[in-house]
């Protein structure tokens, strides 16, 4: 891969880290008892009915959903941006060959090649 190439996926992964840590700011606060992990804030509508505590419940059960998604997406970019400064990255990390560049402009946290993503879930 070309340093311009390889600059052009580490911005991308950068300006997605951004975007991923601020939703995640969002949804809540930061745990201070699990460093680099988010609490979901309980949403609070301020009446005591049944219905409302059970729409309060759901949207929590929603909203702590949404933020494992993040912190898994913001786990794989943060990998990503390790392999970038370890000089491997756009290289399958099952395989060993490289990653077609059509993947990684799609998803560029890739770390696996469409052949071994395949065979890892059963797709084939």
């Amino acid at each position: 891969m070309t340093p311009t190439k390889l600059h052009y996926f580490k911005q991308r992964l950068l300006d997605e880290q951004t975007r991923l840590y601020q939703e995640l700011k969002d949804f809540g606060k930061e745990s201070l008892t699990k460093p680099g992990h988010f609490e979901a804030a309980y949403p609070e509508s301020g009446s005591n009915s049944e219905d409302d505590n059970a729409l309060e419940i759901s949207e929590y059960a929603d909203d702590i959903s949404i933020e494992t998604r993040i912190e898994a997406e913001l786990k794989d970019v943060e990998k990503a941006l390790e392999v970038i400064e370890q000089g491997n990255y756009g290289v399958c990390k099952y395989c060993h060959k490289q990653i077609d560049e059509k993947r990684l402009e799609a998803r560029p946290a890739s770390s696996s090649c469409i052949e071994c993503k395949k065979i890892l879930t059963q797709e084939m």
